[in-house]
C-alpha cells in the first residue's frame, strides 16, 4: 500500500502539467472575458460565395456584407457537429438582432430533404444550406467536420476551426468580432 501513495505526488503533479499543457489555449479563451473583449486579427479575406438555403433561397457573401456570420461546415452524421447546435441555436437567437448571422453548410450526401427533417427535429433556427462542392473549395478546402469559419462585417475571416469548440470559449470569439 506504501508503495501506490509513494508516486502518488508524482502522478498528480504529471497528470496536472498534462492537463494544463494541452487545454491551455482553451484555457485562455475561455478565462472571464475583460469588459472590452480584444478584436481578432484578420487572417484573411474572407471568399465570393453563393449558395441556395435549404428553401431555395440564395445567400452570398456579397448579400452578407455587413453582418459577423459564422459559417460552419457540419453533417447530420457527425457527433461533434452535433453537439455545437444547441449553441449555434442559442448565439443565432440571442444576437441575430446584433447583425449576427449563422450558416450551416451541410455536407451530407443524402440531400436536402434529409437535412431538413433532422433541422426541425432540432429545432434549428438558423439558415442551413447543401455543400454544393465549390463553397469548400472556395474557403481552401478541409479534411474534417465540423470547420467552421468566423467572418467579420467587412468580410473578412477572423477565426477559424477545425473540430468542435465549447460554446462559452466560441461565443466569446464571436463577440469579439460582433460587438
Amino acid at each position: 500500500m506504501k508503495s501506490i501513495f509513494r508516486h502518488l505526488p508524482i502522478a498528480l503533479t504529471a497528470s496536472l502539467f498534462l492537463g494544463l499543457t494541452a487545454c491551455k489555449p482553451a484555457a485562455r479563451v475561455a478565462s472571464a472575458a475583460p469588459a472590452s473583449l480584444p478584436a481578432l486579427p484578420v487572417i484573411s479575406p474572407g471568399p465570393a460565395w453563393k449558395l441556395q438555403d435549404l428553401d431555395g433561397k440564395e445567400i452570398s457573401a456579397a448579400a452578407l456584407k455587413g453582418k459577423v456570420v459564422v459559417v460552419d461546415f457540419w453533417a447530420t452524421w457527425c457527433g461533434p457537429c452535433i453537439q455545437e447546435i444547441p449553441g449555434y441555436i442559442a448565439m443565432q437567437k440571442k444576437y441575430g438582432p446584433e447583425g449576427l448571422v449563422i450558416v450551416g453548410v451541410s455536407v451530407d450526401q443524402k440531400g436536402p430533404e434529409h437535412v431538413r427533417k433532422f433541422a426541425k427535429q432540432r429545432n434549428m433556427n438558423y439558415t442551413l444550406a447543401m455543400d454544393d462542392g465549390k463553397i469548400a473549395e472556395a474557403f481552401g478546402g478541409f479534411e474534417a467536420i465540423p470547420t467552421t469559419f468566423l467572418i467579420d462585417r467587412s468580410g473578412n475571416i477572423r477565426h477559424s476551426k477545425v473540430g468542435a469548440m465549447e460554446h462559452d470559449a466560441y461565443e466569446k470569439l464571436v463577440l469579439s468580432v460582433l460587438r
